[in-house]
């Protein structure tokens, strides 16, 4: 019987646990897809939690093919798969090899690759033929270095070519990067049925709130030169300082979550602040016409995690150099900036994420290639600066104007004509 090729040969390292966190980011574009869809699981056992993930991201027309890990016999899996009852039996079609299965929308290898680099080639080349047109292959390796060096650089190496994203999964013993793979081109359109993806990066604190990975890890350094100072300087009390000013710098990276609307003609805010001018202009960078910019202020009690304010397709991705003009002033416009280019069902759509006299850092987390969806998370500016958007003039009506408050994910700034 012909297995899974995602079950390492003889004599490579074993098995890598996938636990909750890594199965739940695995099956991430198969929960975000809100159309009937099918998908492919493979080298599950009946114990995978990503097996358990991915039943729980089902919808109910949804339809979920899964291939049995070499361990796991497809009788027990069935078994398994019977055993959750009726409705999830109607959508789960246990095979004995991938050669039974046939091409999906979502494709996810249950098991992390921890091969040779050709091994890792072979893995994704015979998962690769079961992907229809424009859709993804969710595959995870061990992200710390070893025997498996070999897999992750081929993932790396794959990512960079035809990637659609990445995430680093350190709450997995041991930790994992998930892999997300496209082959061939997907519709800016397919961007209009998706859900804000999933984000292990982010930090739950309450059901509500988050912290980004950012925070925490400068939240890290503040607590780990206090420790520093107070072994330095037992007799003094300087260490208070780094101490005391980690919570507020982790709650600057505040990630909450927001209500999208679910009207489909609007547009929504980049990012949290106050409107600071919304005009007309010309801008040859972006292509002929006219648009409309929406440019907001971001002080540093504001959430500066930036949000894709439409639905579309990253196309383009560049970074503008310039100055450090505080970002109320007209001048900010050329400071340095980072601009996301958007294709999609209205034309192209641009996101300026903006420097200013205080903020000197710029995160950018979707590569091009990438899906977002209307209110996802896809970066942030570190301490206080500003956030445009650009639409194209004729086929967008403005909501907001000059000193409107706003916040990002959630406030409509304009509707599509």
């Amino acid at each position: 019987m012909t297995q899974s090729p995602a079950v390492p040969a003889a004599g490579r390292p074993g098995p890598v646990r996938i636990g909750e966190r890594a199965a739940r980011t695995l099956v991430s574009e198969l929960a975000r897809r809100n159309d009937p869809k099918p998908a492919l699981l493979v080298g599950a056992a009946p114990e995978s939690a990503v097996l358990a993930a991915a039943i729980d991201a089902l919808l109910p027309s949804d339809t979920l093919t899964v291939v049995p890990a070499a361990t796991a016999g497809p009788a027990a899996l069935r078994e398994h798969v019977t055993a959750q009852g009726r409705w999830v039996a109607d959508r789960v079609r246990v095979v004995d090899s991938l050669a039974e299965a046939d091409t999906a929308e979502v494709v996810i290898a249950a098991e992390a690759l921890t091969g040779t680099v050709d091994e890792t080639r072979t893995t994704i080349d015979g998962l690769g033929k079961y992907l229809a047109d424009g859709a993804v292959l969710s595959v995870a390796a061990p992200a710390t270095p070893g025997r498996t060096a070999g897999a992750s650089a081929e993932l790396e190496r794959q990512a960079a070519l035809h990637g659609v994203g990445s995430d680093l999964v350190l709450r997995n013993t041991p930790p994992v990067r998930v892999h997300r793979l496209r082959f061939t081109p997907a519709s800016p359109a397919l961007a209009a049925r998706l859900a804000p993806a999933y984000r292990p990066s982010s930090v739950p604190l309450t059901r509500s709130m988050h912290i980004d990975s950012n925070g925490v890890a400068a939240a890290g350094i503040a607590l780990g030169l206090a420790a520093l100072a107070r072994v330095a300087r037992p007799k003094s009390r300087l260490w208070l300082l780094p101490a005391l000013a980690a919570a507020p710098v982790a709650a600057f990276f505040r990630d909450p979550e927001r209500d999208v609307p679910e009207d489909p003609s609007a547009v929504v805010a980049a990012a949290d602040g106050q409107v600071l001018s919304v005009q007309r202009l010309h801008d040859e960078r972006f292509g002929d016409g006219e648009w409309l910019r929406v440019a907001v202020f971001l002080s540093v009690l504001d959430v500066h995690v930036n949000r894709s304010p439409v639905a579309g397709k990253v196309v383009d991705y560049f970074v503008a150099d310039g100055g450090f003009v505080n970002a109320m002033k007209p001048d900010a416009e050329h400071n340095v900036a980072a601009y996301t280019v958007l294709d999609t069902e209205h034309g192209t759509v641009v996101v300026a994420q903006r420097t200013g006299l205080i903020a000197r850092r710029i995160v950018q987390r979707a590569p091009i290639g990438a899906l977002l969806a209307k209110g996802e998370r896809f970066g942030l500016i570190r301490f206080g600066s500003r956030t445009d958007v650009y639409l194209p003039a004729d086929a967008a009506e403005p909501l907001v104007g000059p000193g409107d408050k706003v916040v990002g994910g959630a406030t409509v700034i304009a509707r599509w004509r």
